[in-house]
């Protein structure tokens, strides 16, 4: 390979063995997994500021207060926001795009509206958006795509209309790592004063992100899919937009003043942060951005397609297996599927040779039914993969070939 990032050493969990064989974690596509400077920011806090946030005048409050509205200043830099107050804690990418359906949608969607959603979409940004049509009598459509997995940018100008108030996009595909045109679609969406909402999951880790350049709306984001902890994330969204809309959830720090009478709401972000948010959470999530950052987006990003490549030149060259997914502009994915061997046999077979892949529908039933398969086998790959690892997989995928070869 042309390019080298040894950081292996500093993800501890990586240093194991499954079924007596060395780990292969090719799964961070679902979640990857935390350096020892993520782990070290969430344990110092929890030992020496662990205490709620806004609400005390005593030193560890405030302590903690500082290093949490820290954090949210360096994701608001990361993803290029002019504010930090557009930054939302939430506990992931479901929660984000939750909290934008049910608060902006239900203030907003009318009878006759329609929302407009890649046919790649994970369920995480359809089931809110049927959940709110319902209720408002709007409709859900879904934006076609091809049989490489791109969307169809001409079929999606034609469907774009007067009645379209919203655009849902995937900005990095989780199923097949194909990077979506989000600035284009959100030039077409903005055409008929639509609103665009982007999932960027899968894009924090990989491609570089700013939110403003994009257009968007609202992006969302997940802590636990670029190096930090699990349930906690964030929502960009824009200024005006956010002061517009109604809580999502009621309790304690998204309030003025509460009476029986009537009940005042504080100003953004307050306004959606409710109750005791996860501070060593999202001391994670902002030393894990800090690491990304150190070790280079650029390198990062060249480092990782070069083994993505490296593997789906691999699997060309073995028979009965198919990529699924193929463009340009790819991140480190590579879904496929074997013509004898049904994806979660795949996966069990891997896991005794210590192999983790994801298998199934990865959250996205209408892109395997628009494929007309039932699900893929997805080897997702992160800074701290090797090529060595792609040998082992292949040689664990020949032993699935001569397994169902026999039977």
């Amino acid at each position: 390979m042309g390019s080298k990032i040894d950081v292996r050493a500093e993800f501890p969990i990586l240093n194991q063995s499954i079924n007596g064989k060395p780990l292969v974690y090719l799964d961070s596509a679902a979640s990857t997994q935390r350096p020892n400077t993520v782990l070290a920011a969430m344990d110092r806090f929890s030992k020496t500021s662990n205490a709620n946030v806004h609400r005390g005048v005593h030193t560890l409050s405030q302590r903690a207060t500082d290093e949490f509205e820290a954090a949210r200043v360096t994701v608001q830099k990361f993803v290029g926001a002019d504010d930090p107050a557009e930054i939302i804690w939430t506990k992931g990418c479901t929660e984000s795009l939750n909290l934008v359906a049910a608060s902006w949608g239900g203030a907003n969607l009318q009878s006759g509206d329609e929302i407009l959603l890649t046919n790649m979409e994970h369920h995480a940004n359809i089931v809110p958006w049927q959940l709110i049509a319902e209720k408002a009598g709007a409709v859900v459509r879904p934006i076609p795509i091809s049989d490489d997995c791109v969307v169809d940018l001409q079929a999606f100008r034609k469907m774009v209309n007067n009645r379209t108030k919203v655009v849902g996009i995937k900005h990095v595909c989780n199923a097949t790592g194909v990077v979506n045109p989000v600035c284009e679609m959100a030039e077409i969406a903005k055409s008929v004063g639509a609103i665009v909402v982007a999932d960027g999951a899968q894009a924090l880790a990989h491609v570089p992100v700013n939110v403003k350049e994009f257009g968007v709306d609202f992006y969302a984001m997940s802590s636990h899919k670029v190096y930090g902890p699990m349930g906690v994330g964030a929502l960009y969204g824009r200024r005006e937009l956010l002061e517009a809309m109604p809580p999502f959830m009621g309790g304690g720090d998204m309030i003025r003043s509460v009476s029986f009478g009537k009940t005042t709401f504080n100003e953004i972000p307050n306004k959606f942060e409710p109750g005791t948010p996860n501070v060593s959470g999202v001391i994670g999530f902002a030393a894990a951005l800090d690491w990304y950052q150190s070790v280079g987006k650029e390198e990062i990003w060249a480092y990782e397609n070069e083994l993505a490549q490296a593997l789906r030149n691999a699997l060309d060259q073995m028979p009965g297996v198919r990529t699924i997914g193929k463009c340009e502009n790819q991140a480190p994915v590579v879904s496929f599927v074997m013509d004898d061997a049904h994806p979660h046999d795949v996966g069990t077979i891997l896991d005794s040779h210590g192999v983790a892949i994801r298998t199934g529908h990865h959250c996205c039933m209408p892109l395997m039914e628009r494929l007309g398969i039932p699900g893929t086998s997805r080897a997702s790959f992160a800074v701290y993969n090797t090529n060595q690892e792609i040998n082992v997989l292949i040689e664990a995928l020949k032993n699935v070939v001569d397994i169902f070869s026999k039977c």
